[in-house]
Protein backbone atom coordinates (compact mmCIF):
# COMPACT_ATOMS: atom_id res chain seq x y z
CA UNK A 1 0.00 0.00 0.00
CA UNK A 2 2.94 2.37 0.74
CA UNK A 3 4.84 1.54 -2.23
CA UNK A 4 1.52 2.16 -4.71
CA UNK A 5 0.42 5.87 -2.49
CA UNK A 6 4.39 7.00 -3.17
CA UNK A 7 3.68 5.98 -6.92
CA UNK A 8 0.67 7.69 -7.13
CA UNK A 9 1.85 10.70 -4.87
CA UNK A 10 4.89 11.31 -7.19
CA UNK A 11 2.94 11.03 -10.66
CA UNK A 12 0.76 13.94 -9.09
CA UNK A 13 3.81 15.88 -8.11
CA UNK A 14 4.94 15.62 -11.94
CA UNK A 15 1.24 16.72 -12.95
CA UNK A 16 1.04 19.67 -10.80
CA UNK A 17 4.59 20.68 -12.02
CA UNK A 18 3.55 19.77 -15.65
CA UNK A 19 0.90 22.36 -14.72
CA UNK A 20 3.05 24.86 -13.21
CA UNK A 21 5.05 24.93 -16.01
CA UNK A 22 2.09 25.92 -18.75
CA UNK A 23 0.97 28.36 -16.72
CA UNK A 24 4.17 30.33 -16.91
CA UNK A 25 4.82 29.33 -20.24
CA UNK A 26 0.77 30.26 -21.44
CA UNK A 27 1.47 33.80 -19.31
CA UNK A 28 4.94 34.55 -20.61
CA UNK A 29 3.69 34.08 -24.42
CA UNK A 30 0.72 35.97 -23.99
CA UNK A 31 2.69 38.82 -22.50
CA UNK A 32 4.94 38.89 -24.95
CA UNK A 33 2.29 39.42 -27.69
CA UNK A 34 1.12 42.12 -25.43
CA UNK A 35 4.84 44.01 -25.66
CA UNK A 36 4.84 43.71 -29.24
CA UNK A 37 1.80 44.75 -29.50
CA UNK A 38 1.80 47.78 -27.24
CA UNK A 39 4.94 48.92 -29.39
CA UNK A 40 2.61 49.53 -32.56
CA UNK A 41 -0.33 50.63 -30.98
CA UNK A 42 -0.56 54.39 -30.12
CA UNK A 43 -2.00 53.98 -26.57
CA UNK A 44 0.58 51.43 -26.09
CA UNK A 45 1.50 52.69 -22.21
CA UNK A 46 -1.81 51.83 -21.21
CA UNK A 47 -1.98 48.41 -22.81
CA UNK A 48 1.05 47.84 -21.67
CA UNK A 49 0.29 48.35 -18.04
CA UNK A 50 -2.44 45.70 -18.12
CA UNK A 51 -0.33 43.16 -19.88
CA UNK A 52 2.20 43.47 -16.73
CA UNK A 53 -0.77 43.04 -14.05
CA UNK A 54 -1.90 40.15 -16.32
CA UNK A 55 0.97 38.36 -16.41
CA UNK A 56 2.23 38.98 -12.47
CA UNK A 57 -1.03 36.76 -12.50
CA UNK A 58 -0.03 34.03 -14.69
CA UNK A 59 3.13 34.31 -12.63
CA UNK A 60 1.66 33.80 -9.48
CA UNK A 61 -1.01 31.25 -10.59
CA UNK A 62 2.21 29.57 -11.66
CA UNK A 63 4.06 29.78 -8.28
CA UNK A 64 0.83 28.27 -6.35
CA UNK A 65 0.55 25.24 -8.76
CA UNK A 66 4.47 24.80 -7.81
CA UNK A 67 3.52 25.44 -4.18
CA UNK A 68 0.87 22.97 -4.60
CA UNK A 69 3.33 19.91 -6.07
CA UNK A 70 5.68 20.87 -2.92
CA UNK A 71 3.39 20.16 -0.47
CA UNK A 72 2.41 16.89 -1.78
CA UNK A 73 6.13 15.11 -1.32
CA UNK A 74 7.57 16.64 1.36
CA UNK A 75 11.09 16.07 2.07
CA UNK A 76 13.68 18.37 3.22
CA UNK A 77 14.75 19.75 -0.11
CA UNK A 78 10.99 20.27 -1.18
CA UNK A 79 10.48 22.36 2.23
CA UNK A 80 13.36 24.67 1.49
CA UNK A 81 11.68 24.49 -1.58
CA UNK A 82 8.70 25.23 -0.18
CA UNK A 83 9.53 28.13 1.48
CA UNK A 84 11.20 29.95 -1.12
CA UNK A 85 8.57 29.83 -3.35
CA UNK A 86 5.75 30.90 -0.51
CA UNK A 87 8.11 33.76 0.07
CA UNK A 88 8.42 35.02 -3.53
CA UNK A 89 4.69 34.13 -4.11
CA UNK A 90 4.18 36.57 -1.05
CA UNK A 91 6.30 39.42 -2.61
CA UNK A 92 4.81 38.76 -5.94
CA UNK A 93 1.08 38.74 -4.70
CA UNK A 94 2.11 42.23 -2.28
CA UNK A 95 3.54 44.31 -5.35
CA UNK A 96 0.95 42.76 -7.66
CA UNK A 97 -2.03 44.18 -5.52
CA UNK A 98 0.09 47.59 -5.11
CA UNK A 99 0.17 47.63 -8.72
CA UNK A 100 -3.04 46.85 -9.88
CA UNK A 101 -4.38 49.32 -7.35
CA UNK A 102 -2.66 52.22 -9.17
CA UNK A 103 -3.67 50.85 -12.10
CA UNK A 104 -7.23 51.22 -11.17
CA UNK A 105 -7.10 54.50 -9.79
CA UNK A 106 -5.16 55.67 -12.68
CA UNK A 107 -8.19 54.01 -15.00
CA UNK A 108 -10.50 56.04 -12.85
CA UNK A 109 -8.83 58.73 -13.62
CA UNK A 110 -8.72 58.96 -17.03
CA UNK A 111 -12.66 57.90 -16.99
CA UNK A 112 -13.45 60.75 -15.03
CA UNK A 113 -13.93 64.34 -17.09
CA UNK A 114 -12.21 66.78 -15.64
CA UNK A 115 -14.20 70.24 -14.54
Amino acid sequence: MKDWLTFVALNVVTIIHIMALLVVAFGTIQAFALCLRSMVNPSGARLFDAGYVQYARWLIAGLTFQLAADIVAPSWESIGQLAAIAVIRAFVSYFLERDMATHERQERQERTPSP
